[in-house]
């Protein structure tokens, strides 16, 4: 017995439906995907801009900074004088003799204020301390300490294993005195003593170990260092 017209139709019509539906689900379903996909690549591109952009704004944080500070230090001058001419006199005479206690102390290693100032410190009780402590760690981290302390190892640290690279602070006999910096901040650390056998040296200097620091080891310009390393 043949079936009746209208009940073909209705599971033609039927079918029908459920194709439509499946469609509709499936492209609603590939678009939900590709938006998804489409945030997460804006998403990503846009964290890539922001990183990009953040040495630009530490530049213009430290100019903008030091702008205010001599615009600050300026017309605090010129509110004592009243007179902008004086107050630019003022601030040439201060960077003509700081340029010039910089020339001598490059030709001659020494400064005739500095040492005055050095003397002056030396009778001072704990200011000396602090001054002595901070000038050291100046000198070390310029380049500029005639005592030679300015060397950049490897040691194992905090266990076997893990190597990182430490600042030579002071030596005596077959310890090594050094600074162990964190990332990305080199300020902060730790001192620790280590015999001379636990040490590798490296061919870094300060600039060049300090920018490995603070770049979270993305700028690593002696990487082939690596293999003096012992596993």
């Amino acid at each position: 017995m043949k079936p009746m017209p209208s009940t073909l139709g209705k599971k033609s019509n039927n079918h029908r439906y459920t194709c439509v539906l499946h469609y509709f689900f499936h492209s609603q379903s590939q678009t939900g995907i590709s938006m998804a996909f489409s945030i997460k690549q804006l998403s990503k591109y846009f964290l890539i801009g922001v990183l990009a952009f953040i040495p630009i704004v530490i530049v213009m944080q430290v100019v903008l900074l030091t702008k205010g500070l001599i615009e600050g230090l300026f017309f605090r001058v010129y509110g004592y004088v009243d007179s902008y001419l004086f107050a630019f006199m003022v601030f040439a005479s201060v960077i003509a003799a700081l340029s010039y206690i910089g020339y001598t102390i490059v030709k001659s290693q020494r400064s005739i204020v500095i040492h005055a100032v050095d003397l002056l410190m030396e009778k001072i009780p704990f200011l000396n301390t602090v001054y002595r402590v901070s000038k050291k760690v100046i000198n070390m981290f310029t380049g500029s300490d005639t005592d030679g302390r300015k060397e950049v190892v490897y040691i194992e640290y905090p266990k076997e294993g893990l190597w990182v690279p430490a600042y030579v602070t002071n030596r005596t006999g077959e310890w090594y005195v050094l600074f162990v910096p964190t990332s990305p901040n080199p300020t902060s650390g730790f001192t620790v003593l280590v015999h001379e056998s636990k040490v590798v040296k490296s061919d870094l200097d300060i600039e060049e170990v300090t920018s490995f620091i603070v770049s979270v080891g993305a700028d690593f310009p002696r990487a082939d260092e690596v293999n003096r390393l012992r596993i």
